[in-house]
């Protein structure tokens, strides 16, 4: 078992709500170290990322907002997560809201480059995050970072760490979507990316979904990373979200999907982003990400 590098990123600007830059603290909360550590994994390192309040600062991009900023944090994000990788660790990414995975994605993708080798992407999401900037309805970057690690869009955040693209299409499946903006719509379509929303789910349950997902992102890569978006799980499930769709995935098919990537035995690397503690009930929604997060990591129930 390669040693858990838990990788903090208090960020928030990438979204309209306040509040995902406490999600770190809400892990802490609810003992994610301790979680972990119980699975029989040595914790090497928590590194935080700095990451600057908005309340300092102003943005102009209505396009991009706080471009600049998720920008910097996403080259820092990623310097650690490919030394981890290169540390042979697992990088325990902790949001923070989505817009990090430009930064956790381009890190792990850069360390197999250099190995001449391909990186596998399951994002879990309710969102499609293919937003590019003259699309979308808000000019939120965590609308955009899918895109963007596809090599779309704006020029610099499309090459966070030097990844252009980080990751190819035909390696990326997206699992869980159910609420998409009318211009990335046909940006999904076209994108070449294998995607299963919600009615796919319900249709062929999650145990066919995340095996068909699984043969995507493994087919010619070195191994997948999972970037898990809260919000993908339905709101009885994860209340404390910002950004919460009806008709999610149920804690159960949550659980077995990230079993399976377990069970794979080729997941390199997992992100949790969009918890929100101020629109929690009680740390619930961290209680139950640390519980999936122990999955991730091999927990079984017998």
């Amino acid at each position: 078992m390669k040693p858990v590098h838990i990788i903090n990123v208090p960020l928030d600007l990438g979204a309209s709500r306040r509040g995902t830059d406490a999600g770190p603290s809400a892990f802490r909360i609810a003992g994610l170290s301790r979680a972990v550590s119980r699975l029989g994994y040595d914790l090497t390192a928590e590194t935080d990322i700095p990451v600057p309040s908005m309340e300092t600062r102003n943005t102009d991009d209505s396009r991009t907002r706080f471009k600049e900023e998720i920008l910097a944090v996403c080259e820092s994000l990623a310097a650690v997560a490919c030394q981890a990788m290169q540390d042979a660790e697992i990088p325990l990414v902790i949001g923070g809201d989505h817009s990090i995975a430009m930064g956790t994605v381009s890190g792990i993708s850069a360390h197999f480059r250099k190995q001449k080798q391909e990186l596998g992407l399951i994002w879990f999401d309710a969102h499609g995050d293919m937003n590019l900037p003259e699309t979308s309805p808000t000019g939120n970057v965590h609308g955009m970072p899918l895109a963007h690690l596809l090599g779309h869009g704006d020029p610099d955040l499309s090459n966070v760490f030097g990844s252009h693209p980080a990751v190819k299409p035909e390696h990326v499946a997206l699992i869980g979507i159910r609420d998409i903006d009318r211009g990335e719509r046909d940006i999904i379509r076209k994108s070449g990316i294998t995607a299963f929303t919600m009615r796919d789910i319900d249709e062929q349950g999650m145990s066919s979904v995340a095996q068909q997902a699984l043969e995507v992102v493994n087919r010619g890569t070195a191994g997948f990373h999972v970037s898990f978006d809260l919000d993908g799980c339905d709101p009885s499930v994860i209340p404390g979200s910002g950004t919460l769709v009806p008709g999610g995935v149920s804690y159960r098919e949550a659980h077995l999907l990230l079993e399976l990537c377990a069970e794979d035995g080729r997941l390199t690397s997992l992100e949790v982003v969009e918890l929100n503690p101020f629109i929690d009930h009680g740390n619930i929604s961290a209680e139950r990400a640390v519980a999936l997060v122990q999955s991730a990591l091999g927990r079984s129930i017998l």
